[in-house]
């Protein structure tokens, strides 16, 4: 450890499944062997963190909890056996902070599905600290010509909606819905959907939402909240009336994963991202054998997902279109989330 980096830090902490974080100073942490300590200097705000504060995924957290998994900062201290990770690199904090390594999900580069994962902001201290601790073999690598302000929301917002779309098979030309396209992923996937040579539908609610979408890339909005049949409003926006060719599912609602069956091309793919607490997926049996329609899942991607991810934004393919607050004010940004009032991302300034 630097002799400059302090003792104690400022971090928001939650004390209480379902309360309100708290913003107080704690201890800054040591690396381990296999670690590396990042200088925090804004971390995104995700809906899955609104889900660790709730506390209503089957998945249980650490009490106390530091959240956050969109961390981007500077490289300060590092374990004796790191090598390959110099102080002062720009590094990034993502969802998986770490895992076995030596499962047979892991040797495949599947290590995403590692039954033993660390995951940042949930079951290990995340990004909304001014000092954070990351596996030096998961820590993202970021080039130093990147703003870290800007590509915060790309290390989990950016490779989760790149790995879905990489998941939905669909060719450059081809239409894909992007379901809950006004939100902090679906802002993302307009962009990554674009620089991949896809038609994007969006499919959201609102006029403001509808003015981002169309300025992020979508050829056609469909709003849910004044539209008399969607379902036909979506296969309207493809040629010949087939539907898009995908669907990328990131609403934070049930009903929206019911519909997609009903809208999605025959021999379509539906790639559900998005994890509303309690849900499930249904579709008619019929229609999915005889139309030959594909359902899958798509979780974060691995650690050559975030390099293309991060490429994509190095050449200035993908600007999240983002807000900057305060550390101080997380729990303000979760209350807007709550009320569904926010159109894009919240990066939170950890200096504030």
């Amino acid at each position: 450890m630097s002799t400059d980096i302090p003792t104690e830090q400022w971090a928001q902490v939650l004390e209480q499944r379902g309360g309100s974080v708290v913003h107080k100073k704690i201890p800054v942490p040591k690396p381990g062997p296999d670690e590396v300590l990042i200088n925090i200097k804004y971390s995104g705000v995700c809906h899955t963190d609104l889900h660790a504060v709730k506390g209503d995924w089957p998945l249980a957290t650490k009490i106390p909890l530091v959240g956050g998994h969109e961390g981007a900062g500077i490289v300060v201290a590092r374990g004796d056996l790191v090598k390959d990770v110099e102080i002062g690199d720009y590094a990034g904090i993502k969802w998986l902070n770490g895992s076995c390594m030596s499962c047979a999900f892991c040797r495949t580069a599947d290590e995403p599905l590692c039954p033993e994962p660390d995951l940042s902001g949930y079951t290990v201290d995340g990004s909304f600290q001014q000092y954070a601790i990351g596996k030096a073999a998961h820590v993202a690598r970021i080039p130093k010509d990147c703003n870290l302000e800007a590509i915060a929301p790309v290390l989990c917002a950016g490779l989760t909606v790149y790995k879905g779309l990489k998941e939905s098979g669909a060719r450059p030309g081809e239409f894909v819905a992007i379901v809950g396209a006004g939100g902090g992923l679906g802002s993302m996937a307009l962009q990554y959907a674009r620089a991949m040579g896809l038609h994007a539908i969006a499919i959201d609610g609102g006029a403001e939402k509808e003015k981002m979408c169309k300025e992020l890339g979508a050829t056609t909005y469909v709003d849910f909240m004044t539209s008399k049949n969607l379902v036909e409003d979506v296969k309207k926006a493809t040629p010949e009336g087939y539907g898009p060719h995908a669907v990328l599912l990131l609403a934070v609602s049930e009903k929206p994963f019911q519909q997609a069956s009903e809208y999605v091309r025959s021999r379509g793919t539906i790639v559900c991202v998005g994890l509303p607490a309690n849900a499930f997926l249904k579709a008619p049996v019929f229609d999915t054998v005889t139309r030959m329609i594909n359902i899958k899942g798509s979780y974060v991607g691995n650690r050559q997902d975030t390099a293309e991810a991060i490429e994509f934004y190095r050449q200035g393919l993908i600007k999240a279109p983002y807000k900057v607050v305060g550390l101080s004010q997380l729990q303000e940004v979760f209350d807007l989330m709550e009320q569904n009032k926010i159109s894009g991302r919240y990066v939170v300034d950890t200096s504030k």
